[in-house]
């Protein structure tokens, strides 16, 4: 399991926003910051929980989404949001995880492993 992204809920429009009919929300590119940050702006009818639309999630990038839920309370059921992407969310301690399996190990949406630095301030 290796990190992923941090999505955060937010009901400001944020630029180069892609929207996601099926679920009713905007969100960000990851990738276009060095730390993996998604925002999520949610419609009002939004069908996705609550607690996925008011908490920040924390996402991970797993090689066996199955095994990954095993002993977990399943918030969201697997589904495939996109052309080979399998994703679940778990409740942790009242927050919602996120878990992803990317079927092609070459898609370019996988997170590269590398270390990712930390800016000095």
């Amino acid at each position: 399991m290796k990190y992923h992204h941090l999505g955060i809920p937010t009901e400001v429009e944020q630029t180069g926003e892609i929207y996601l009919s099926r679920y009713k929300l905007y969100c960000t590119d990851h990738q276009r910051n060095p730390f993996g940050i998604q925002w999520m702006r949610y419609e009002s009818d939004c069908p996705l929980p609550e607690l996925v639309k008011t908490k920040a999630h924390v996402a991970f990038e797993v090689d066996d989404l199955a095994e990954a839920l095993k002993g977990h309370e399943i918030l969201i059921q697997p589904n495939s949001p996109s052309g080979g992407v399998l994703v679940a969310f778990v409740v942790c301690d009242g927050a919602p995880v996120e878990f992803i399996q990317f079927l092609d190990p070459a898609d370019r949406r996988r997170q590269s492993g590398e270390t990712i630095p930390v800016p000095h301030q």
